[in-house]
Protein backbone atom coordinates (compact mmCIF):
# COMPACT_ATOMS: atom_id res chain seq x y z
CA UNK A 1 0.00 0.00 0.00
CA UNK A 2 1.51 3.68 -1.41
CA UNK A 3 5.06 1.67 -1.85
CA UNK A 4 4.98 3.73 -5.38
CA UNK A 5 3.67 7.44 -3.75
CA UNK A 6 6.15 6.92 -0.71
CA UNK A 7 9.14 6.05 -2.86
CA UNK A 8 8.06 9.19 -4.99
CA UNK A 9 7.58 11.68 -1.94
CA UNK A 10 11.15 10.44 -0.84
CA UNK A 11 12.97 11.82 -3.81
CA UNK A 12 10.81 15.12 -2.69
CA UNK A 13 12.76 15.29 0.37
CA UNK A 14 16.22 14.80 -0.69
CA UNK A 15 16.07 18.10 -3.38
CA UNK A 16 15.74 20.06 0.24
CA UNK A 17 18.44 18.16 1.77
CA UNK A 18 21.12 20.42 2.35
CA UNK A 19 19.63 24.05 2.04
CA UNK A 20 19.94 25.84 5.15
CA UNK A 21 16.12 27.64 4.45
CA UNK A 22 12.88 26.93 2.67
CA UNK A 23 12.48 29.57 -0.36
CA UNK A 24 10.47 30.07 -3.37
CA UNK A 25 13.38 28.83 -5.23
CA UNK A 26 14.64 25.85 -3.85
CA UNK A 27 11.44 24.58 -3.37
CA UNK A 28 10.37 24.29 -6.53
CA UNK A 29 12.14 21.46 -7.55
CA UNK A 30 10.79 19.33 -4.44
CA UNK A 31 7.11 20.58 -5.41
CA UNK A 32 7.44 19.11 -8.41
CA UNK A 33 8.48 15.98 -7.31
CA UNK A 34 4.72 15.93 -5.11
CA UNK A 35 2.96 16.91 -8.03
CA UNK A 36 4.81 13.72 -10.03
CA UNK A 37 3.97 11.61 -7.17
CA UNK A 38 0.60 12.49 -6.36
CA UNK A 39 -0.71 12.16 -10.93
CA UNK A 40 1.38 8.85 -10.75
CA UNK A 41 -0.99 7.90 -7.81
CA UNK A 42 -3.86 8.29 -9.97
CA UNK A 43 -5.19 11.57 -7.15
CA UNK A 44 -7.65 13.80 -9.07
CA UNK A 45 -6.26 16.48 -10.91
CA UNK A 46 -7.84 19.10 -9.32
CA UNK A 47 -7.09 17.75 -5.75
CA UNK A 48 -3.16 17.54 -6.64
CA UNK A 49 -3.69 21.43 -7.91
CA UNK A 50 -5.62 22.92 -4.75
CA UNK A 51 -2.97 20.18 -3.11
CA UNK A 52 0.15 21.69 -4.02
CA UNK A 53 -0.75 25.13 -3.70
CA UNK A 54 -1.54 24.82 0.01
CA UNK A 55 1.43 23.65 0.38
CA UNK A 56 3.32 26.07 -1.39
CA UNK A 57 1.83 29.08 0.57
CA UNK A 58 2.56 26.96 3.66
CA UNK A 59 5.99 26.79 3.04
CA UNK A 60 6.95 29.99 2.20
CA UNK A 61 5.00 31.26 4.92
CA UNK A 62 6.29 28.64 7.40
CA UNK A 63 9.02 30.21 10.16
CA UNK A 64 12.26 28.68 10.42
CA UNK A 65 12.45 26.55 13.65
CA UNK A 66 15.30 26.20 15.16
CA UNK A 67 17.16 22.59 14.47
CA UNK A 68 14.69 21.62 12.23
CA UNK A 69 16.53 20.87 8.70
CA UNK A 70 14.25 22.27 5.65
CA UNK A 71 13.05 18.80 4.49
CA UNK A 72 11.78 17.64 7.68
CA UNK A 73 9.94 21.10 7.57
CA UNK A 74 8.65 20.56 4.33
CA UNK A 75 7.41 16.92 5.16
CA UNK A 76 5.70 18.05 8.14
CA UNK A 77 3.90 20.40 5.70
CA UNK A 78 3.06 18.01 3.66
CA UNK A 79 2.17 15.46 6.12
CA UNK A 80 -0.51 17.78 7.68
CA UNK A 81 -2.21 18.82 3.93
CA UNK A 82 -2.12 15.05 3.61
CA UNK A 83 -4.34 15.27 6.86
CA UNK A 84 -6.73 18.03 5.87
CA UNK A 85 -7.12 16.50 2.42
CA UNK A 86 -8.44 12.98 3.89
CA UNK A 87 -10.96 14.46 6.48
CA UNK A 88 -8.69 15.64 9.45
CA UNK A 89 -10.18 12.76 11.85
CA UNK A 90 -11.72 9.72 11.96
CA UNK A 91 -15.56 10.03 10.78
CA UNK A 92 -17.02 7.11 13.57
CA UNK A 93 -20.06 4.72 12.60
CA UNK A 94 -23.31 6.81 13.64
CA UNK A 95 -25.12 4.39 16.93
CA UNK A 96 -28.67 5.72 17.41
CA UNK A 97 -29.35 5.29 20.88
CA UNK A 98 -32.64 3.09 22.51
CA UNK A 99 -33.05 1.73 19.16
CA UNK A 100 -31.74 0.16 16.21
CA UNK A 101 -29.47 1.65 14.08
CA UNK A 102 -30.14 0.74 10.05
CA UNK A 103 -26.77 0.47 7.89
CA UNK A 104 -27.16 0.59 4.29
CA UNK A 105 -24.59 -0.98 2.18
CA UNK A 106 -24.16 0.10 -1.81
CA UNK A 107 -21.90 0.15 -4.61
CA UNK A 108 -21.25 -1.57 -8.03
CA UNK A 109 -20.90 -5.58 -8.27
CA UNK A 110 -16.91 -6.20 -7.76
CA UNK A 111 -16.05 -4.40 -5.43
CA UNK A 112 -16.47 -6.70 -2.54
CA UNK A 113 -19.74 -5.47 -0.84
CA UNK A 114 -20.91 -8.91 0.54
CA UNK A 115 -17.51 -9.58 1.94
CA UNK A 116 -17.48 -5.84 3.29
CA UNK A 117 -21.02 -5.96 4.86
CA UNK A 118 -19.90 -9.15 6.84
CA UNK A 119 -16.50 -7.61 7.85
CA UNK A 120 -18.46 -4.49 9.20
CA UNK A 121 -20.75 -6.70 11.37
CA UNK A 122 -17.72 -8.44 13.02
CA UNK A 123 -15.70 -5.41 13.17
CA UNK A 124 -19.20 -3.98 15.33
CA UNK A 125 -19.32 -7.35 17.28
CA UNK A 126 -15.87 -6.28 18.76
CA UNK A 127 -17.36 -3.50 20.07
CA UNK A 128 -20.16 -6.13 21.69
CA UNK A 129 -22.98 -4.50 19.48
CA UNK A 130 -25.21 -6.87 18.13
CA UNK A 131 -26.17 -7.15 14.09
CA UNK A 132 -28.31 -8.90 12.01
CA UNK A 133 -27.32 -9.22 8.25
CA UNK A 134 -30.04 -8.60 5.75
CA UNK A 135 -29.57 -10.21 2.39
CA UNK A 136 -31.40 -8.48 -0.91
CA UNK A 137 -29.37 -9.25 -3.68
CA UNK A 138 -31.11 -11.24 -5.16
CA UNK A 139 -30.02 -10.80 -8.72
CA UNK A 140 -26.33 -11.91 -8.22
CA UNK A 141 -25.94 -16.06 -8.21
CA UNK A 142 -25.12 -16.90 -5.09
CA UNK A 143 -25.22 -13.48 -3.27
CA UNK A 144 -27.29 -14.57 -0.69
CA UNK A 145 -26.07 -18.11 0.00
CA UNK A 146 -22.44 -15.82 0.20
CA UNK A 147 -23.63 -13.69 3.11
CA UNK A 148 -25.07 -16.66 4.63
CA UNK A 149 -22.27 -18.51 4.94
CA UNK A 150 -20.01 -15.35 5.94
CA UNK A 151 -22.49 -14.56 8.50
CA UNK A 152 -22.04 -18.72 10.26
CA UNK A 153 -17.99 -17.68 9.64
CA UNK A 154 -18.46 -14.49 12.17
CA UNK A 155 -21.57 -15.81 13.88
CA UNK A 156 -24.18 -13.06 12.98
CA UNK A 157 -27.82 -14.14 11.92
CA UNK A 158 -28.80 -13.42 8.29
CA UNK A 159 -32.43 -12.43 7.06
CA UNK A 160 -33.46 -13.88 3.41
CA UNK A 161 -36.37 -14.33 1.98
CA UNK A 162 -34.91 -16.36 -0.85
CA UNK A 163 -34.43 -14.94 -4.65
CA UNK A 164 -38.52 -13.98 -5.59
CA UNK A 165 -39.23 -12.29 -2.88
CA UNK A 166 -39.05 -7.67 -3.73
CA UNK A 167 -35.88 -6.23 -2.56
CA UNK A 168 -37.37 -3.82 -0.77
CA UNK A 169 -39.93 -6.02 1.01
CA UNK A 170 -36.99 -7.83 2.50
CA UNK A 171 -35.11 -4.84 3.33
CA UNK A 172 -38.35 -3.28 5.15
CA UNK A 173 -39.10 -6.92 6.97
CA UNK A 174 -35.61 -7.38 7.87
CA UNK A 175 -35.11 -4.39 9.62
CA UNK A 176 -38.68 -4.79 11.62
CA UNK A 177 -37.55 -8.18 12.85
CA UNK A 178 -34.23 -6.87 14.21
CA UNK A 179 -36.46 -4.00 16.01
CA UNK A 180 -38.80 -6.47 17.24
CA UNK A 181 -35.96 -8.50 18.50
CA UNK A 182 -33.56 -5.50 20.43
CA UNK A 183 -30.87 -5.77 17.66
CA UNK A 184 -28.68 -2.72 18.03
CA UNK A 185 -27.55 -2.40 14.46
CA UNK A 186 -28.92 -4.38 11.36
CA UNK A 187 -26.68 -3.73 7.86
CA UNK A 188 -28.81 -3.81 4.67
CA UNK A 189 -26.72 -5.79 1.74
CA UNK A 190 -27.94 -4.46 -1.40
CA UNK A 191 -27.78 -5.65 -5.47
CA UNK A 192 -24.36 -4.26 -7.02
CA UNK A 193 -24.21 -3.60 -11.21
CA UNK A 194 -21.56 -3.79 -13.81
CA UNK A 195 -22.42 0.02 -14.12
CA UNK A 196 -24.55 2.73 -12.88
CA UNK A 197 -27.79 2.64 -14.32
CA UNK A 198 -31.56 3.84 -13.13
CA UNK A 199 -32.83 0.57 -12.57
CA UNK A 200 -29.81 -0.05 -9.24
CA UNK A 201 -30.41 3.96 -8.49
CA UNK A 202 -34.35 3.56 -8.12
CA UNK A 203 -34.34 0.55 -6.48
CA UNK A 204 -31.89 1.52 -3.53
CA UNK A 205 -33.90 4.80 -3.59
CA UNK A 206 -36.92 3.22 -2.80
CA UNK A 207 -35.01 1.03 0.01
CA UNK A 208 -33.80 3.80 1.46
CA UNK A 209 -37.35 5.35 1.71
CA UNK A 210 -38.56 2.61 3.11
CA UNK A 211 -36.12 1.77 6.16
CA UNK A 212 -35.01 5.41 6.47
CA UNK A 213 -31.07 4.47 7.51
CA UNK A 214 -29.05 5.88 9.92
CA UNK A 215 -26.32 4.94 7.47
CA UNK A 216 -25.77 5.01 3.85
CA UNK A 217 -22.22 3.73 3.21
CA UNK A 218 -20.90 3.03 -0.38
CA UNK A 219 -18.56 0.33 -1.27
CA UNK A 220 -15.57 1.67 -3.41
CA UNK A 221 -12.09 -0.36 -5.02
CA UNK A 222 -9.34 1.42 -3.87
CA UNK A 223 -7.63 -0.03 -6.98
CA UNK A 224 -9.98 2.36 -9.58
CA UNK A 225 -7.68 5.54 -8.19
CA UNK A 226 -9.77 8.77 -8.75
CA UNK A 227 -12.50 6.89 -10.34
CA UNK A 228 -13.55 5.65 -6.53
CA UNK A 229 -13.77 9.61 -5.67
CA UNK A 230 -15.80 9.92 -9.10
CA UNK A 231 -18.24 7.01 -8.21
CA UNK A 232 -18.90 8.44 -4.85
CA UNK A 233 -19.55 11.62 -6.20
CA UNK A 234 -22.03 9.96 -8.40
CA UNK A 235 -24.03 8.18 -5.57
CA UNK A 236 -23.78 10.63 -3.71
CA UNK A 237 -25.45 13.10 -5.91
CA UNK A 238 -28.35 10.82 -6.54
CA UNK A 239 -29.05 9.23 -3.51
CA UNK A 240 -27.16 10.28 -0.66
CA UNK A 241 -24.35 8.83 0.94
CA UNK A 242 -22.85 9.19 4.59
CA UNK A 243 -19.55 7.75 3.85
CA UNK A 244 -17.13 5.49 2.23
CA UNK A 245 -15.65 1.74 2.53
CA UNK A 246 -12.66 1.50 0.16
CA UNK A 247 -11.82 -2.09 -0.50
CA UNK A 248 -8.33 -3.66 -1.58
CA UNK A 249 -6.52 -0.96 -0.03
CA UNK A 250 -3.54 -4.08 0.90
CA UNK A 251 -3.08 -4.08 -3.45
CA UNK A 252 -3.45 -0.72 -4.62
CA UNK A 253 -0.04 0.75 -4.49
CA UNK A 254 -0.98 3.59 -6.29
CA UNK A 255 -3.37 5.35 -3.24
CA UNK A 256 -5.20 8.34 -5.59
CA UNK A 257 -8.78 6.95 -4.31
CA UNK A 258 -7.66 7.17 -0.43
CA UNK A 259 -6.69 11.10 -1.35
CA UNK A 260 -9.22 11.92 -3.56
CA UNK A 261 -13.02 10.53 -1.93
CA UNK A 262 -13.40 13.03 0.48
CA UNK A 263 -12.60 16.04 -1.77
CA UNK A 264 -14.28 15.29 -4.45
CA UNK A 265 -17.01 13.45 -2.94
CA UNK A 266 -17.96 15.91 0.24
CA UNK A 267 -18.37 12.25 2.18
CA UNK A 268 -16.00 10.89 4.33
CA UNK A 269 -13.89 7.53 4.24
CA UNK A 270 -15.36 5.49 7.32
CA UNK A 271 -13.14 2.43 6.74
CA UNK A 272 -10.68 0.96 4.46
CA UNK A 273 -10.26 -3.64 3.57
CA UNK A 274 -6.73 -4.55 3.88
CA UNK A 275 -7.25 -7.75 3.11
CA UNK A 276 -9.36 -10.88 2.27
CA UNK A 277 -9.83 -12.25 5.49
CA UNK A 278 -13.18 -11.62 7.56
CA UNK A 279 -11.24 -9.50 10.01
CA UNK A 280 -9.05 -7.19 7.86
CA UNK A 281 -11.17 -3.90 8.40
CA UNK A 282 -9.85 -1.12 10.05
CA UNK A 283 -11.68 2.63 10.56
CA UNK A 284 -10.19 4.79 8.43
CA UNK A 285 -7.76 7.81 10.60
CA UNK A 286 -6.44 10.17 7.85
CA UNK A 287 -3.76 11.40 10.06
CA UNK A 288 -2.31 7.73 10.40
CA UNK A 289 -2.92 7.23 7.10
CA UNK A 290 -0.63 9.86 6.08
CA UNK A 291 1.53 8.78 8.20
CA UNK A 292 1.52 5.55 6.14
CA UNK A 293 1.96 7.87 2.89
CA UNK A 294 5.02 8.98 3.94
CA UNK A 295 6.68 5.84 4.96
CA UNK A 296 6.42 6.59 8.80
CA UNK A 297 4.61 3.88 9.98
CA UNK A 298 1.26 3.45 11.89
CA UNK A 299 2.35 2.21 15.38
CA UNK A 300 -0.95 3.18 16.57
CA UNK A 301 -3.13 0.83 14.11
CA UNK A 302 -0.14 -2.08 14.59
CA UNK A 303 -1.16 -1.66 19.00
CA UNK A 304 -4.88 -2.13 18.12
CA UNK A 305 -4.60 -5.12 16.42
CA UNK A 306 -2.27 -6.61 18.83
CA UNK A 307 -4.61 -5.78 21.41
CA UNK A 308 -7.20 -7.30 19.38
CA UNK A 309 -5.36 -10.51 19.85
CA UNK A 310 -3.58 -10.50 22.82
CA UNK A 311 -5.20 -11.43 26.29
CA UNK A 312 -3.12 -9.52 29.46
CA UNK A 313 -3.33 -12.40 31.33
CA UNK A 314 -1.28 -14.80 29.18
CA UNK A 315 0.75 -11.83 28.04
CA UNK A 316 1.78 -11.50 31.71
CA UNK A 317 2.65 -15.02 31.99
CA UNK A 318 4.52 -14.99 28.89
CA UNK A 319 6.71 -11.85 30.36
CA UNK A 320 7.65 -14.03 33.02
CA UNK A 321 8.95 -16.75 31.33
CA UNK A 322 11.29 -14.22 29.06
CA UNK A 323 12.92 -12.88 31.89
CA UNK A 324 13.70 -16.32 33.80
CA UNK A 325 14.74 -17.81 30.34
CA UNK A 326 11.80 -20.17 30.71
CA UNK A 327 10.32 -19.15 26.95
CA UNK A 328 10.08 -22.44 24.93
CA UNK A 329 8.77 -23.57 21.65
CA UNK A 330 5.76 -23.72 22.19
CA UNK A 331 5.73 -20.06 23.05
CA UNK A 332 7.50 -19.29 20.21
CA UNK A 333 4.83 -21.29 17.97
CA UNK A 334 2.11 -19.25 20.13
CA UNK A 335 3.49 -16.15 19.33
CA UNK A 336 4.20 -17.03 15.37
CA UNK A 337 0.49 -17.89 15.34
CA UNK A 338 -0.53 -14.77 16.88
CA UNK A 339 1.41 -12.76 14.16
CA UNK A 340 -0.33 -14.65 11.22
CA UNK A 341 -3.62 -13.86 13.15
CA UNK A 342 -3.05 -10.07 13.23
CA UNK A 343 -2.41 -10.09 9.35
CA UNK A 344 0.70 -10.53 6.46
CA UNK A 345 3.96 -9.96 7.82
CA UNK A 346 4.72 -7.63 5.27
CA UNK A 347 1.42 -5.60 6.64
CA UNK A 348 2.43 -5.61 9.83
CA UNK A 349 6.25 -4.56 9.21
CA UNK A 350 5.29 -1.65 7.21
CA UNK A 351 3.50 -0.37 10.22
CA UNK A 352 6.37 -0.02 12.12
CA UNK A 353 8.65 3.11 11.61
CA UNK A 354 11.70 2.81 9.61
CA UNK A 355 10.57 -0.72 7.89
CA UNK A 356 8.73 0.76 5.01
CA UNK A 357 12.24 0.07 3.19
CA UNK A 358 11.91 -3.57 3.20
CA UNK A 359 11.83 -4.66 0.27
CA UNK A 360 8.94 -7.61 -1.04
CA UNK A 361 11.97 -9.87 -1.28
CA UNK A 362 13.27 -9.77 2.29
CA UNK A 363 9.32 -9.84 3.63
CA UNK A 364 8.73 -13.15 1.60
CA UNK A 365 12.15 -14.34 3.01
CA UNK A 366 10.82 -13.39 6.22
CA UNK A 367 7.75 -15.41 5.69
CA UNK A 368 9.36 -17.96 4.09
CA UNK A 369 11.82 -18.59 7.40
CA UNK A 370 8.81 -18.16 9.45
CA UNK A 371 7.11 -21.55 7.70
CA UNK A 372 10.18 -23.70 8.14
CA UNK A 373 10.32 -22.49 12.21
CA UNK A 374 7.19 -23.92 12.28
CA UNK A 375 7.66 -27.06 10.32
CA UNK A 376 10.50 -28.14 12.34
CA UNK A 377 8.77 -27.01 15.38
CA UNK A 378 5.91 -28.79 14.74
CA UNK A 379 7.71 -32.17 14.35
CA UNK A 380 9.17 -31.79 17.77
CA UNK A 381 7.83 -34.06 20.76
CA UNK A 382 5.79 -31.89 23.16
CA UNK A 383 8.91 -33.04 25.66
CA UNK A 384 11.52 -31.28 23.37
CA UNK A 385 9.53 -27.86 22.53
CA UNK A 386 8.81 -27.38 26.44
CA UNK A 387 12.45 -28.23 26.70
CA UNK A 388 14.81 -27.05 23.84
CA UNK A 389 18.12 -28.02 25.75
CA UNK A 390 17.37 -31.58 25.24
CA UNK A 391 17.69 -30.88 21.57
CA UNK A 392 21.03 -28.92 22.23
CA UNK A 393 22.48 -32.27 23.42
CA UNK A 394 20.93 -34.57 21.09
CA UNK A 395 22.09 -35.10 17.36
CA UNK A 396 19.48 -38.13 17.43
CA UNK A 397 16.64 -35.92 18.17
CA UNK A 398 17.72 -33.52 15.62
CA UNK A 399 18.08 -36.16 13.31
CA UNK A 400 14.89 -36.88 13.38
CA UNK A 401 13.31 -33.39 13.72
CA UNK A 402 14.59 -32.68 10.68
CA UNK A 403 13.38 -36.25 8.55
CA UNK A 404 9.96 -35.50 10.03
CA UNK A 405 10.22 -31.41 9.16
CA UNK A 406 11.68 -32.45 5.64
CA UNK A 407 14.36 -30.02 6.20
CA UNK A 408 18.41 -30.77 7.09
CA UNK A 409 19.60 -31.77 10.24
CA UNK A 410 22.23 -28.45 9.98
CA UNK A 411 18.25 -26.18 9.64
CA UNK A 412 17.61 -27.90 12.83
CA UNK A 413 20.81 -27.19 14.31
CA UNK A 414 20.56 -23.59 13.19
CA UNK A 415 17.12 -23.49 14.69
CA UNK A 416 17.69 -24.42 18.09
CA UNK A 417 21.18 -22.21 18.04
CA UNK A 418 19.37 -19.13 17.13
CA UNK A 419 16.57 -19.99 19.58
CA UNK A 420 18.99 -19.91 22.43
CA UNK A 421 20.52 -16.90 22.08
CA UNK A 422 17.50 -15.09 21.40
CA UNK A 423 16.45 -16.62 25.03
CA UNK A 424 19.47 -15.17 26.38
CA UNK A 425 19.43 -11.88 24.83
CA UNK A 426 15.57 -11.90 26.02
CA UNK A 427 16.76 -12.46 29.48
CA UNK A 428 19.88 -10.56 29.68
CA UNK A 429 17.41 -7.36 28.56
CA UNK A 430 15.09 -8.11 31.08
CA UNK A 431 17.64 -8.04 33.94
CA UNK A 432 18.43 -3.96 32.11
CA UNK A 433 20.98 -5.09 29.36
CA UNK A 434 21.59 -6.20 26.32
CA UNK A 435 25.29 -7.49 25.12
CA UNK A 436 27.85 -5.38 23.52
CA UNK A 437 25.77 -2.16 24.62
CA UNK A 438 26.67 -0.74 28.31
CA UNK A 439 25.17 2.30 29.75
CA UNK A 440 22.15 1.73 26.84
CA UNK A 441 19.29 1.51 29.57
CA UNK A 442 21.54 3.35 32.55
CA UNK A 443 23.21 6.43 30.96
CA UNK A 444 25.67 8.02 32.32
CA UNK A 445 28.98 5.89 32.88
CA UNK A 446 28.67 2.19 31.61
CA UNK A 447 30.98 0.99 34.15
CA UNK A 448 29.51 2.71 37.29
CA UNK A 449 28.50 0.96 40.10
CA UNK A 450 25.03 -0.79 39.74
CA UNK A 451 25.17 -0.10 35.56
CA UNK A 452 28.48 -2.99 34.86
CA UNK A 453 27.72 -5.20 31.60
CA UNK A 454 26.63 -8.85 32.07
CA UNK A 455 29.14 -11.45 33.18
CA UNK A 456 31.37 -12.15 29.54
CA UNK A 457 31.14 -8.62 28.15
CA UNK A 458 33.31 -8.46 25.47
CA UNK A 459 35.13 -11.77 26.19
CA UNK A 460 36.13 -10.23 30.25
CA UNK A 461 35.10 -13.00 33.07
CA UNK A 462 33.94 -9.95 35.44
CA UNK A 463 32.60 -7.44 32.76
CA UNK A 464 34.46 -4.92 32.58
CA UNK A 465 37.79 -4.69 30.58
CA UNK A 466 40.89 -4.77 32.74
CA UNK A 467 42.32 -1.69 33.52
CA UNK A 468 44.98 -0.10 31.25
CA UNK A 469 48.89 0.06 32.08
CA UNK A 470 50.39 3.02 33.66
CA UNK A 471 53.24 3.48 30.85
CA UNK A 472 50.52 4.20 28.18
CA UNK A 473 49.86 7.90 27.68
CA UNK A 474 46.54 9.63 27.88
CA UNK A 475 45.36 10.74 24.97
CA UNK A 476 44.76 14.40 24.22
CA UNK A 477 40.77 15.57 24.60
CA UNK A 478 40.15 12.63 26.22
CA UNK A 479 38.84 12.48 29.99
CA UNK A 480 38.76 9.24 32.09
CA UNK A 481 35.66 7.05 32.20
Amino acid sequence: MFDALSDRLESAWKKLRGQDKISKSNIQDALREVRRALLEADVNLQVVKDFISEVETKAQGAEVISGVRPDQQFIKIVYDELVRVMGEENVPLAEVTGKTTVVLMAGLQGTGKTTATAKLALHLRKQERSCLLVATDIYRPAAIDQLITLGKQIDVPVFELGIEADPVEIARQGVERARAEGINTVIIDTAGRLQIDEGMMAELARIKQVVEPDETLLVVDAMTGQEAANLTRSFHDKIGITGAILTKMDGDSRGGAALSVRQISGAPIKFVGVGEKVEALQPFYPERMASRILGMGDVLTLVEKAQEEIDLADAEKMQEKILSAKFDFTDFLKQMRLLKNMGSLGGIMKMIPGMNKLSDDQLKQGETQLKRCEAMINSMTGKERRDPDLLSSSPSRRKRIASGSGYREADVSKLVADFQKMRSLMQQMGQGGIPGMPGMFGGGNPLAAGNRPAPGWRGYPGGAAPAKKKKEKKKKGFGTL
